[in-house]
């Protein structure tokens, strides 16, 4: 068998798809595993703001095009950047173990985000921070930043903001986990439903792949993320919204936190709920209830209206 594996061509989707290479050969050693690089529209363009791109999927329409079309066998995705609907004919057959959920703080002049003084820059790209951030720390500024992680590395010591928000897997990942100053707990910010974990996505009707892609999935891993994704759809939401959500796994028991507010800070609702793992999507959608009936209506009426102005 000859597996076409597509990914974009980042480095860190490249290690990320290589990972996933290199779990399929050891257990199968004799299939060959062809690289296929997908540019996507997050990548040809990374100057405008992600939440101004519009259409979900910016990450990964083009590669599940790919997938769809039959030009690749394969394809790995970071599930945060995997819009809730998924193209008919495509299936994520497996969720391998996940990396370090967190959010991670780069800073070479402060241990923390609480040690920051009054009118400095923090540097991220994502609304689900900003809105995090500024909640909490309503005394700082935020820098928006765009780009590959090591481009965002590089403008973040060039601008000299007081630090750089990333999440901790890609740090991890790429071997880059002594640039990390602490990781920051997911009270402090919650992640991005997903964060951390990647999905291998094939076509639905290829069962000799579907078979040997599934010995890669990890039960505990995609409970979470499928209640994180669950309360993400529930809300009606994307990568572009200030939606966290993190789930915890213990025994048969699942339990979900998930974060909806503003993106300037000014307003944030954070609640939890926990259920049976067996359903996890279920306890996603109770949680999403849970938090449009505690003002999270009138938050989504309010993004909903600036994204139209």
């Amino acid at each position: 068998m000859k597996i076409r594996l597509g990914t974009r061509a980042s480095v860190l989707a490249r290690t990320q798809s290589g990972g996933i290479a290199d779990l399929i050969r050891a257990r199968h050693p004799e299939i060959t595993i062809e690289e296929v690089l997908i540019e996507t529209g997050g990548d040809q363009d990374q100057a405008t703001p992600l939440h101004e791109m519009g259409s979900p999927g910016v990450f990964s329409a083009e590669v599940e095009r790919a997938l769809a079309e039959g030009e690749i066998d394969v394809a790995v995705h970071s599930l945060k950047d995997l819009p809730v609907e998924q193209p008919p004919g495509l299936v994520v057959a497996a969720i391998p173990a996940r990396e370090d959920p967190r959010d991670a703080w780069i800073s070479e002049g402060y241990p923390g985000l609480v040690d920051v003084p009054p009118g400095s820059s923090v540097a991220t790209g994502s609304l689900r921070r900003s809105c995090q951030i500024l909640h909490r720390y309503p005394h700082l500024e935020i820098a928006g930043i765009r780009g590959n992680l090591d481009t965002r590395l590089r403008v973040h010591q060039e601008r000299g903001d007081a630090g750089l928000v990333l999440a901790a897997a890609g740090l991890n990942r790429l071997g880059l986990s002594n640039r990390i100053r602490c990781a920051l707990s997911t009270t402090e910010i919650t992640p991005a439903p997903g964060q951390g974990a990647l999905a291998v996505e094939i076509r639905s009707e290829d069962e000799e792949l579907t078979s040997v892609v599934a010995e890669l999935d990890d039960a505990s891993t995609r409970a979470c993320v499928d209640a994180e994704r669950g309360f993400l759809a529930a809300l009606g939401g994307g990568c572009h919204l200030p939606i966290g959500a993190i789930a915890i796994r213990t025994g048969g028991q699942l339990s979900l936190c998930g974060v909806l507010g503003l993106p300037d800070g000014s307003e944030l609702i954070r609640l939890g709920f926990e259920g049976s793992a067996e359903d996890p999507r279920s306890i996603g959608r109770e949680l999403a209830a849970r938090v449009r009936k505690a003002g999270g209506d009138a938050i989504l009426h309010r993004l909903d209206q600036q994204e139209k102005i």
